[in-house]
């Protein structure tokens, strides 16, 4: 599954890889299963996986590449990193809420953040906010601000009613 980006994450599992892949892309459209690499007997005493058992899993994510490593417990996922996704209105930000927080942790949840049940950070964030947040009028912008943080899930119609009269519809 060659792809012209020559940047993409690769994200370190203990055992999960695969699993991991398969659910992220049952979620997102136009995303793909690529190339499953395996463990052989070759640094056995470094890696500690059974040969045979998956290494790396290439997908993709609506047309975006990733790697998923099965590397070990040694490192965990932290919110140092996160993986955004821009939506177009409530509808997607429900959707991507919904199937990505499943068996999640619920304290991790606060200003359109996640964290799923492998414990990789998202932010589900609809393109308004990134809009109102960078808003060049600042009273706008900290209006935007001010919600967001009260907000776990971000609440569009909130953040359209924080928009001045003069800029509805625009």
């Amino acid at each position: 599954m060659a792809s012209a980006r020559a940047i993409g994450p690769c994200l370190w599992f203990d055992d999960q890889a695969e699993e991991a892949a398969r659910f992220y892309a049952g979620i997102f459209k136009n995303s793909k299963i690529g190339k499953i690499a395996r463990y052989g007997e070759a640094g056995r005493d470094i890696h500690h996986k059974p040969a045979g058992s998956v290494m790396t899993v290439e997908f993709e994510l609506d047309g975006t590449p990733f790697t998923a490593l099965n590397g070990g417990p040694e490192f965990k996922f932290n919110e140092a990193v996160s993986l955004v996704i821009t939506c177009k209105d409530q509808k997607e930000v429900d959707y991507y809420w919904e199937k990505l927080s499943q068996g999640g942790d619920p304290k991790a949840q606060q200003c359109g953040w996640l964290k799923d049940k492998y414990g990789v950070s998202w932010q589900v964030v609809p393109a308004l906010l990134k809009e109102l947040v960078g808003d060049p009028d600042s009273e706008i912008s900290e209006r935007a601000m001010e919600a967001m943080l009260e907000m776990k899930k971000i609440d569009v119609a909130k953040l359209e009613r924080l928009r001045s009269p003069a800029r509805v519809g625009s």
